[in-house]
């Protein structure tokens, strides 16, 4: 290229630049200005959550719901009821479109299960059998008890594991920490000759409370029975051992496992009025474990996700793109529902406007946490700023859930509700999940973050960037 020719060409990118740098600039202003427009909007919809005749509704429809329904395992009768009490009630709230989606989910049952320890002394020991666990056979195993604190731990004193139950009694770090020792600790056992496991619960506090969960086997791995026990116990446990004390356990679950189940993931929309065909979904799970009542986890999300509907229907907001509430099902297994209703809509990915699931419970809101481009997160962090008037503006890093992970991954926009958890894993997969966790106040809070986000979004007239 000539000299001359090269500067030529070197001013007009720079003056293409310059013409783009400012035009992006006035287009980003143009969204400011755009999500500030909301903000009487957003006023009405926190006043209607927080003051008005929408105050605690949230909390009584789930009152409601967990005393009439119970909890709501995958595959069982109460989790068939539960979709067809939230099907008519989400008929009768006026929605646009209420449908129900098939899907298959896992059939599991814990049965009776029993454990007794019988040296050095006889004491019951209160379990959870985790799930998809075998059960044991008819007359139960009894075995000695071999206490570490790790795999590494296990692993080194592998010869001595043969033949024994072993009680895992690791420390709770964190649970996305810790939470490998329940998902994984039947098969690290039995890889050392282990007959079965008893694993210290995934809980940050215990008054004597077993938390179950999933576990899941290894193909080339034997099978062996694994539950859950309390803190308490697991920490005698070890303390008897570090004295040399002999322990013997008897163990009896009934546990079956059964073909996989008919049920539904629970559909409700508003329909968009200018662009139906785009989606902003804002999810929680149906189905519950089969202890507590599955208030916490995870009827506040899903019954705030239902509520931020509700509060557009009352204020007769109608946004541009359809605002599309699922309640999942098999979320507990894996997110067994959500990924089939992956599977048979990502065809239609690029019309997916964000993503939202609540499911880390409905205590105090702290914001949201996002994953999307940079575009999008500064979109968002403008979003945000509408909740001043209840003072939750903030915007945190890793938006996600086990039920829209699967979009996120693919490249849409994604976000999860945050709130305090100091308390979550105090309850979370136990007897203690009741009503008696939620608050009404809070969960007015949550819905109030919920409804002004998702209504924002799927209003505004573009989809967030990509």
């Amino acid at each position: 290229m000539k000299p001359e020719n090269f500067f030529l060409a070197s001013v007009f990118a720079i003056l293409l630049l310059s013409l783009c740098s400012g035009k992006h600039v006035r287009i980003f202003e143009d969204i400011k200005r755009e999500i500030s427009g909301y903000s009487s909007i957003a006023n009405e919809i926190i006043d209607l959550a927080v003051h008005g005749k929408a105050q605690n509704r949230s909390y009584d429809r789930l009152a409601l719901f967990v005393d009439t329904i119970g909890n709501r395992m995958s595959g069982s009768k109460n989790l068939d009821l539960a979709i067809k009490y939230m099907y008519n009630a989400l008929q009768k709230d006026g929605l646009d479109k209420v449908y129900l989606e098939p899907v298959k989910v896992p059939h599991w049952e814990r049965g009776e299960e029993f454990a007794m320890m019988l040296e050095p002394r006889n004491q019951s020991i209160s379990i959870l059998g985790l799930g998809n666990s075998i059960g044991t056979p008819p007359q139960g195993i009894t075995a000695e008890v071999l206490v570490v604190t790790s795999f590494t731990e296990l692993h080194r004193r592998a010869l001595e594991a043969r033949g024994k139950i072993v009680v895992y009694n690791q420390p709770f770090v964190s649970y996305g920490e810790t939470v490998k020792y329940r998902s994984l600790g039947a098969v690290e056992a039995a890889k050392v000759g282990a007959v079965a496991s008893l694993i210290r619960s995934i809980a940050s506090f215990s008054i004597y409370s077993p938390h179950t969960g999933w576990q899941r086997y290894q193909p080339d791995v034997p099978k062996i029975p694994t539950a859950c026990i309390a803190i308490e116990d697991a920490e005698m446990m070890a303390r008897m051992a570090s004295r040399g004390t002999k322990i013997v356990i008897t163990l009896k679950m009934g546990a079956k496992t059964y073909p996989d189940a008919d049920s539904f993931n629970t559909v409700a929309e508003i329909v968009g009025s200018k662009y139906p065909e785009q989606v902003v979904l804002i999810s929680g799970h149906l189905d519950s474990w089969d202890v507590g009542q599955g208030a916490m986890d995870d009827g506040g999300g899903a019954f705030i996700s239902w509520e931020a509907l509700s509060i557009m229907k009352d204020l007769g907001l109608s946004p541009k793109r359809t605002l599309r509430l699922v309640m999942w099902t098999g979320e507990e297994q894996g997110g067994v529902g959500s990924s089939q209703y992956y599977e048979l809509h990502k065809v239609n990915i690029s019309d997916f406007d964000i993503v939202m699931e609540s499911d880390s419970g409905t205590f105090m809101p702290l914001g949201l946490q996002f994953t999307g481009s940079d575009e999008a997160r500064t979109i968002m962090k403008e979003v945000m700023k509408l909740l001043q008037p209840i003072n939750i503006t903030s915007l945190y890093e890793n938006g996600e859930g086990t039920d829209i992970d699967y979009w996120i991954e693919a490249g849409v926009p994604g976000a999860s509700l945050l709130d305090d958890i100091q308390k979550y894993f105090w309850f979370h997969h136990s007897q203690g999940d009741t009503m008696t966790v939620q608050d009404p106040t809070l969960m007015n809070l949550c819905a109030a973050v919920w409804a002004v986000v998702s209504y924002v979004i799927a209003d505004m007239e573009e989809m967030l960037p990509r």
